[in-house]
């Protein structure tokens, strides 16, 4: 009996895993900026504000960067590396002990990131934007965050402890993900080959982790605080003049599905900033 023909991923895994590995360096850089961005909440709502106009100010186009920057390179390293830990792609490498239990953690957080990202786009984004769905997605505590009431918004959704607490682990499963596949991309690229250069690397990505872990943390506590009761209007107050300003000096185009409580009339500067109108 003739043996089976190999599948396809196998027959194409030099290409597919070098895939898989430049996919996990883009999304690495958005966890990057993602954190960093985030963490400028601990200089104040204001300067969080003033970064998330920055990200939405390319308008329609914004989709497609997501989509062509973020979201399909996300979903194929997300496919491949399902496919690696459930064995679609033999693994054909012989690990050292120092590396193995790495290689074992990366599939961990692996899984756990492919959860996280699904929950965190649902809570925050509420996945699909439209208005039919959104009314149903609130319901179930989707859908918090309005760009442009962007620190109040977020402090609110992580006000729940469970939920805070979810984040975190999100957060550092991204992160441990995120530099330790830089240095396993080093290895596969031939960047660093020898023992001595390997150790150096694994140096260097252990600093970022912590770096980039004590933004996201922070980041999170940052948001907590801006949330609580003896903040949140004064956070709410800051966000509604910028948006103002921003309308009215035509660097901001009106976009009142992106707030939290949009304006009663079309003027600016006649927005009702009550926390009773803000997501539940």
């Amino acid at each position: 009996m003739p043996d089976a023909e190999p599948s396809f991923f196998v027959r194409h895994e030099f290409l597919i895993r070098r895939l898989h590995s430049l996919t996990g360096l883009v999304f690495g850089g958005y966890v990057c900026v993602h954190l960093l961005a985030n963490a400028s909440i601990l200089g104040g709502a204001e300067m969080f504000q003033n970064i998330v106009h920055a990200i939405h100010a390319p308008g329609p186009f914004l989709v497609v960067l997501e989509w062509t920057l973020i979201f399909l390179p996300i979903l194929f390293h997300a496919f491949i590396g399902i496919g690696i830990t459930v064995g679609m792609i033999p693994n054909m490498r012989n690990y050292p002990y120092g590396a193995n239990w790495r290689y074992t953690v990366q599939r961990i957080t692996g899984l756990i990131l492919f959860l996280f990202i699904g929950f965190h786009v649902f809570h925050m984004h509420g996945w699909l934007h439209f208005d039919a769905w959104i009314a149903v997605v609130e319901k179930w505590g989707g859908y918090q965050f309005r760009p442009y009431n962007a620190a109040s918004t977020a402090g609110l959704a992580l006000q729940n402890l469970l939920v805070a607490l979810i984040y975190a682990i999100g957060v550092l499963a991204a992160v441990f993900h995120f530099v330790n596949g830089i240095w396993s991309a080093g290895v596969t690229w031939g960047v660093w080959t020898r023992p001595e250069a390997q150790a150096r690397a694994l140096t260097a990505c252990m600093a970022l982790g912590m770096a980039l872990g004590t933004a996201g943390l922070g980041a999170i506590w940052g948001m907590r605080q801006v949330g609580r009761p003896e903040n949140i209007d004064a956070a709410i107050a800051a966000e509604d003049r910028m948006y103002d300003a921003k309308v009215e000096s035509g660097l901001l185009p009106r976009n009142e599905h992106k707030r939290s409580h949009p304006a009663t009339t079309e003027g600016p500067g006649e927005s009702n900033s009550t926390t009773d109108q803000l997501p539940h």
